[in-house]
């Protein structure tokens, strides 16, 4: 996939923006389905607290001060409960969340921060493999400068961005093999998604074994390259 949008390269919000709006494209590409019921809790507290502070103010403004009077404390308390609400749960329950789905090879949930003037992608990634009855949710932090999928003039380059997710997480490596990469690997058509039988046990090790199959795919090529070059030279 080729660069598709051009941002201010010192602009951290537009950096940390720009990838996290890639985030839900590529999973979905994979056949992700994302879960939208936090983000729902979060909008239902918004709203309802909006719309008691705008009834209140509609039946003070229609009926006058001495008929509003006795509903105005009620009002003002249930405010304060939901606003209350709504922060705990936007700052302690989603966390930074830009991403909750499923796919066929188990569940994700994916968080991400900056620190101020670094640009670190990080991220905490809760994740359980299928079938989820016999695997626990497992948690890992993984990072990355943005450098790696942003051109120096300001262009998302989505390839890297993919590899770097695919190498890093075991339930997207597994459901897409050919993007998990060593370092400077090239990835691998070797492992079939619909053979790996990924669990919690093994998680780990798959993703491994993706990296050391990409890695093989890479050596293997760049021989077959100085081969060629040795012949070229000879002819």
């Amino acid at each position: 996939m080729s660069a598709t949008q051009k941002i201010a390269v010192h602009s951290l919000a537009d950096l940390k923006n720009t990838s996290d709006d890639a985030l839900p494209n590529y999973l979905h590409s994979l056949k992700f389905k994302q879960i939208h019921t936090q983000t729902d809790i979060r909008l239902a507290l918004g709203y309802t607290a909006v719309a008691i502070a705008g009834a209140l103010f509609y039946f003070d403004w229609k009926f006058g001060w001495e008929a509003s009077k006795p509903y105005t404390l009620p009002a003002v308390v249930a405010y304060c409960l939901l606003n209350g609400a709504f922060s705990y749960w936007l700052w302690f329950v989603e966390k930074g969340v830009v991403y909750e789905g499923e796919g066929k090879t188990g569940k994700v949930r994916i968080s991400s921060s900056t620190k101020k003037h670094i640009p670190i992608y990080e991220c905490t990634v809760t994740f359980t493999p299928a079938p989820y009855a016999s695997n626990p949710a497992q948690t890992l932090h993984i990072r990355a400068p943005m450098t790696r999928w942003f051109t120096s003039d300001g262009y998302f380059i989505a390839k890297p961005f993919q590899q770097w997710l695919a190498s890093e997480i075991p339930v997207i490596g597994a459901a897409d093999p050919n993007n998990v990469v060593e370092e400077i690997g090239r990835g691998s058509a070797a492992m079939d998604s619909t053979k790996l039988n990924l669990n919690s046990d093994n998680a780990v090790d798959i993703l491994q074994q993706l990296k050391a199959s990409g890695a093989k795919f890479a050596s293997g090529e760049a021989q077959k390259r100085r081969r060629w070059g040795s012949l070229e030279g000879w002819a």
